[in-house]
């Protein structure tokens, strides 16, 4: 993680309950009004934190983001002394389709830990980087079922993990013999 930090002078991090699918959405609104109505000082960045996972279908790489804190957008601003959050910038909020509520009590919301806000800025930062291939944390040599495909629920040792393809080569044993098989990375799950 970068040496910025947490929070702007005289900020701190909230949590914003959204409707479920509205998150980027919602996001993208808050920035507009905003921008419209000159409250940066008020506000300084709103954020959906997503991991980027390249997944393989058919041979084929797909980036998909998968939203790390579903229902929730997270919001940098500043409060007013008592805790309460500036009429302008509630009415502002809350006007926006797809809003629920800051988490909190008494109409005042309660600024994240910093240990929360650590984690969700190092995801937010993490999901910049070059996306993974999700689940392929498979070695040579470590047991794995085939949950898809031909030789579904065949159990079999891996041999090797080609990661720019998204295939593994897993050896099965059939009719007595070692026959290695390649397959997707989404084709097969650990055994524990």
């Amino acid at each position: 993680m970068s040496d910025e930090p947490l929070c702007a002078p005289g900020m701190q991090w909230y949590v914003l309950r959204v409707a479920s699918n509205k998150e980027e959405s919602v996001r993208d609104t808050l920035l507009r009004k905003v921008k419209i109505e000159a409250l940066e000082p008020r506000i300084s960045r709103i954020l959906v934190p997503t991991l980027k996972e390249r997944r393989m279908k058919a041979g084929k790489a797909k980036i998909h983001e998968r939203k790390l804190y579903p229902g929730y957008v997270f919001v940098e601003m500043a409060c007013e002394d008592d805790g309460s959050v500036d009429e302008r910038v509630w009415f502002m909020i809350k006007e926006t389709t797809g809003v629920g509520d800051f988490i909190g009590s008494n109409n005042k919301p309660t600024p994240m830990p910093d240990h929360d806000v650590v984690g969700m800025l190092a995801a937010s930062e993490k999901a910049e980087e070059e996306p993974t291939l999700s689940g392929l944390d498979l070695r040579k040599g470590e047991v794995v079922k085939i949950t898809d495909g031909s030789f579904e629920s065949f159990e079999g040792e891996v041999d090797t993990v080609d990661e720019k393809r998204g295939m593994i080569t897993v050896v099965l044993t059939i009719f007595g013999r070692s026959t290695p098989v390649d397959v997707e990375y989404w084709q097969v799950e650990k055994v524990s």
